[in-house]
């Protein structure tokens, strides 16, 4: 009786191959590829913050986009439609993702005008007014809030470019970086 081939044996056979045609170690390649997974995500972010910081764009964005269809500012046009899409809607899920992760992180750091370690149920007057201007679906996201939600749904827009990027560049890296690090600390190690 011959075993029974795994369901994993195609991926295995892919990565084997992979592995083999770029002249890169797996386990290399792996650790390449989440290092620049990474660095794709936080780069972004942090550049998308600053830009929409500076341009002053951050709260525009947020009403714009955030704008439900009850509301009578734009009845028409391509704003309108845009909305009212598939694309508009997971915009806006994007949005609501980034806002938790922003009073998040506010919280915990003390950043976009949390105190820091204060929680949900905090009645200070800080953390009163800082979440009263964190309301997406009202529309009254403000300030760095703001630009922390336009810049988590930018980087989110950009998932299949990051990926392609981090897959493209993981050889070169792994050969330039992960690699050579690695035999530093296996020498280190064996002496």
């Amino acid at each position: 009786m011959t075993p029974k081939p795994s369901k994993f044996a195609p991926y295995r056979e892919a990565l084997a191959t992979l592995s083999k045609r770029t002249r890169t170690p797996l386990p290399s390649l792996v650790i390449s590829f989440a290092i620049l997974h990474e660095l794709t995500a936080i780069l972004p972010v942090a550049g998308f913050f600053y830009g929409c910081r500076a341009l002053g764009v951050g709260e525009s964005i947020v009403r714009a986009v955030g704008q439900q269809q009850n509301q009578p500012e734009v009845s028409g046009g391509y704003m309108a439609q845009y909305r009212d899409s598939w694309v508009g809607e997971r915009v806006r899920e994007w949005m609501v993702e980034g806002e938790v992760r922003a009073e998040r992180v506010g919280r915990r750091y003390g950043w976009f005008g949390f105190e820091k370690g204060s929680t949900m149920g905090d009645s200070s007057p800080e953390a009163q007014s800082a979440h009263a201007a964190f309301d997406l679906v009202s529309g009254r996201i403000a300030g760095d809030v703001a630009n922390a939600v336009v810049a988590y749904a930018l980087t989110k827009a950009l998932l299949p470019l990051r990926i392609g990027a981090s897959l493209w560049l993981s050889p070169p890296f792994s050969r330039t970086f992960v690699q050579p690090i690695g035999s530093a600390i296996s020498r280190m190690f064996r002496r």
